[in-house]
């Protein structure tokens, strides 16, 4: 990062005009701190990450001195891209953005999966200045043949990724970052890289990330008013601006769902309410225990029809007195008006979920941030409480890029190959810059794919081949613009409004009476199922419904948060406001649990009548790497989990004295399912062995299992 003093105060920079309308339209007598210190930077051209809570006003300290440049630089056509990584997001920030460049004559459009294809005309022949959409829509830009690819975006400028976390720790980070790469490629010229987050802990790693082939070859910054660091290293965004451990966050044991929509209903009544859950099956039926309750409830979840989903978060955002109920669709910067409280069911995996939700609050002037948990389980209840541990010692999760994208490496050769027409055999690294591992080193992966028939040789220049035709050719080769995959479902439809979809195994297993399914926190009888188009039609029933999806495989709980669960079984108790009831449960989880699975020395050995179980609290995935490495000495049937390790019921002392020695010498890859290798999109396009062995590497946690090798174990041999 540079250090770049300045004399200019910032807000004399921008625009005069924008200037104006944000001291006489928007009626602000000052801009943020943010807002101020992002302007040099963006200004001139550097690569940025800005960092604040949620509602700290990232999107204008983007937008602000992107107008400014745009005007100080006589940009033309669209030279802004505005990626988000939902079109909910998108469609509740392009009204916005449009208003600020209308400020200066100019245009934001919006387009994604959802956009009618006569605004898309019109995009193409009248470009607007910014361009609201989601990488997967960019890439479908590139290789469509409607679009003059140099003509829509040969003049872009500048990216600003909004919630840039959210792509960074996923593969759609590898897929965004080589579509960046692609489309340098197109315009000619480096493109400023924006990046907007509300939490991360590791700012400097991400903007590193964001800057993608060449960093030290661009100027770039964090800009982070109010970030702390704590002792650990790990950065806290907006950390001071949280409410700390003055009873404005609150852990409860309520016993079940039933019980927390009776708590919900009698707690904060006048009050605007949101309500995370950690999956659709248990919003649809806390949605409904609501409703039952007479509670005004709106549900916001993924299998929800998009206009479903849009009249629920209007109606909340227009409502007082009312519950909106949500997955972790509503975690990012949706607009849903001015909230009173945030719950959340039991517990999320991750602090930077909770610091996202708890920023939803406290957002008007005299009001704090606050967030109730309602832990329906005792498990939930020491996940809560471990959870709210590493936040209270400041401690947010690093943001991580998966390792070995071989899939999206193949991916992005075929979709390449398909913008271009052809390719050359020899300079197809050029298309990503030298990006890694889009680079050189896919030289195998290439040699693969037109060995098997996925790309067509001919004189030096690669073609698409009949197998890539095959797999992905369907929709004018639309799969090929997917980074992830989701399960196929059923379309829920009420004559002809579509309600949203539902796991087609509610629809197939054997129940006794009337088949029903829970949707939008209703019950609906199905009448009829069309089997070919995936089409299921309902009536209104009174109750009687049932809420199932598949989803996709959990990925267990990490080391930290794991151990931080552990503390709290040894006697730690969250700096949070504690109910008598949580109070109470942790004591009895302590009574019941503690003496048999940890120890305070390290970890736990115990054998009893049923199992050999090795106690590490490590998280899942360092056990899964333990589970491999300990090898026929591991339970061949049972699974590791985040707290344990299933052992052979005939382990010896001896056997084990001799794994613990060879252990940490000798850590291996885990075991990977097959029908998680069929789970991974483009798994098609790469070797067998490539591909287990991508998920095997996504899988390890070698530092988390290293450390729980050298640790002290105490053991506890059964008779």
């Amino acid at each position: 990062m540079q250090d770049q003093p300045r004399a200019t105060d910032p807000v004399e920079r921008l625009d005069p005009v924008v200037l104006h309308h944000i001291v006489n339209t928007l009626g602000w007598p000052d801009l943020r701190t943010l807002q101020k210190e992002a302007v040099h930077p963006l200004m001139d051209g550097e690569d940025a990450i800005l960092l604040a809570p949620t509602a700290g006003g990232k999107t204008e300290a983007a937008t602000f001195p992107m107008l400014s440049a745009m005007r100080e630089k006589h940009w033309t056509g669209t030279s802004v891209l505005y990626l988000a990584p939902l079109k909910a997001l998108l469609n509740n920030l392009v009204h916005r953005v449009d208003s600020y460049a209308q400020w200066l004559g100019r245009r934001a459009a919006l387009w994604h999966g959802d956009t009618p294809e006569s605004v898309r005309r019109r995009i193409r022949t009248e470009s607007p200045d910014f361009l609201l959409t989601t990488p997967e829509s960019l890439e479908a830009m590139l290789i469509s043949i409607k679009t003059d690819h140099t003509h829509m975006l040969g003049r872009v400028r500048a990216v600003v990724v909004d919630e840039v976390h959210a792509f960074a720790g996923d593969d759609r980070g590898w897929h965004l970052l080589a579509v960046l790469e692609r489309l340098e490629r197109l315009t000619g010229q480096r493109i400023q890289r924006i990046g907007l987050s509300a939490t991360v802990g590791n700012p400097d790693t991400l903007l590193t990330w964001l800057q993608g082939a060449s960093p030290a070859n661009r100027p770039g910054r964090v800009v982070a008013p109010g970030v702390t660091l704590p002792a650990s290293g790990t950065a806290s965004a907006g950390a001071e601006n949280l409410p700390r451990p003055a009873g404005e966050v609150e852990l409860d044991y309520v016993g079940s769902l039933a019980n927390a929509a009776k708590v919900i209903s009698a707690l904060h009544k006048g009050e605007k309410r949101l309500v995370f859950c950690d999956s659709r099956k248990q919003v649809e039926e806390l949605g409904a225990a609501l409703r039952a309750r007479d509670v005004t409830v709106f549900l916001s979840h993924a299998s929800l029809s998009a206009d479903e989903r849009a009249r629920s978060e209007q109606a909340f955002a227009e409502a007082r007195d009312c519950v909106i109920v949500s997955t972790s669709t509503l975690e990012l910067g949706i607009d849903v008006g001015d909230l009173d409280r945030v719950i959340q069911i039991d517990s999320p995996s991750t602090v930077a979920s909770f610091l996202q939700r708890i920023g939803r609050t406290g957002r008007r002037a005299g009001t704090a941030r606050n967030c109730l948990f309602l832990a329906t389980r005792p498990d939930a209840l020491l996940q809560a409480a471990g959870l709210l541990t590493l936040w209270t010692r400041g401690w947010v999760e690093p943001v991580t890029p998966p390792p070995s994208p071989r899939h999206l490496v193949a991916q992005q050769l075929l979709a390449v190959t398909l913008q271009e027409h052809r390719l050359g055999d020899r300079l197809w690294p050029e298309q990503w810059n030298g990006l890694a591992p889009f680079d050189r080193s896919a030289g195998p992966l290439l040699s693969h794919l037109v060995e098997n028939g996925f790309l067509d040789s001919d004189g030096g220049m690669l073609f698409i081949g009949t197998e890539a035709e095959k797999h992905f050719g369907r929709r004018h080769f639309m799969e090929l613009t997917a980074s992830f995959t989701a399960p196929p479902e059923f379309t829920v439809l009420a004559g002809r409004k579509e309600i949203g979809t539902t796991d087609p195994t509610v629809l197939t297993e054997e129940r006794p009476g009337p088949r029903r399914l829970l949707l939008a926190g209703r019950s609906w009888q199905v009448t009829f199922i069309d089997w070919a188009r995936r089409r299921a039609f309902v009536e209104p029933v009174e109750n009687g419904g049932i809420a199932k999806w598949q989803g996709s495989e959990a990925r267990g709980l990490s080391y930290a948060l794991t151990r931080a669960m552990r503390d709290v079984l040894l006697g730690t108790d969250p700096d949070v406001r504690l109910t008598r009831r949580a109070t109470t449960t942790l004591a009895e989880l302590r009574m019941d649990r503690a003496p048999h699975e940890v120890h305070p020395a390290g970890t736990l050995l115990v054998r009893d009548a049923d199992a050999t179980r090795w106690w590490t609290w490590a998280g899942y995935r360092a056990n899964a790497t333990l589970t491999a490495s300990l090898g026929n000495l591991a339970d061949p049937v049972q699974r590791p989990t985040d707290t344990h390790v299933r052992l052979r019921q005939d382990l010896s002392s001896k056997d084990w004295k001799v794994a613990r020695s060879e252990l940490a010498e000798s850590l291996t890859l885990p075991t990977v399912d097959p029908r998680a290798v069929r789970g991974l999109k483009f798994s098609a396009a790469l070797p067998p062995r490539l591909a287990s062995a991508t998920l095997a590497e996504r899988l390890v946690d070698f530092d988390g299992a290293l450390g729980t090798a050298r640790e002290p174990v105490r053991v506890e041999w059964g008779s």
